[in-house]
């Protein structure tokens, strides 16, 4: 699958998995292996708020936890929860880049950084298939903490 905007729309229809009882913040994550495998991940809060985990880690950890480590993207989107159970919603309540939603937090990016390749790594940002943004993590992420710094 090399589609960016059918990625997105995936990552859309499977907004509602969330767990969002405090932030009441929907976000879904699939992440597209380089062989064509899929993953999705979605918040999952908890009460203690530590333990919550992104929908963006939440996806990479599934993939790695099944024996994947070859990734080429990850359409990320997020809706607050008042619209998305709205009968009014649509995807224009999606929130685009920009405007609340800029993407992965600090700690997704530093494990996309972990697993990724951040030259080549897409993270795709948008509304729907026909409005979307698509970044290099080493755009999102320029002065990343990796492996080669560790032993400096």
């Amino acid at each position: 699958m090399t589609d960016y905007g059918k990625l997105l729309e995936m990552a859309i229809e499977r907004l509602p998995l969330s767990y969002v009882p405090y932030s009441h913040f929907h976000c879904s994550a699939m992440l597209l292996c380089s062989d064509g495998k899929l993953f999705h991940g979605m918040n999952i809060e908890n009460a203690a708020y530590t333990p919550t985990i992104c929908a963006e880690r939440c996806a990479i950890f599934k993939a790695v936890s099944e024996g994947y480590r070859d990734f080429k993207a990850m359409a990320v989107v997020g809706c607050d929860e008042s619209i998305l159970s709205s009968p009014e919603f649509t995807q224009e309540h999606i929130l685009p880049p920009g405007s609340g939603n800029s993407g992965p937090c600090g700690v997704c990016r530093q494990v996309m950084q972990e697993f990724c390749d951040p030259e080549s790594f897409d993270i795709i940002l948008g509304r729907s298939a026909e409005d979307y943004t698509v970044y290099k993590l080493k755009d999102l992420y320029p002065y990343a903490f990796g492996p080669a710094d560790l032993n400096k």
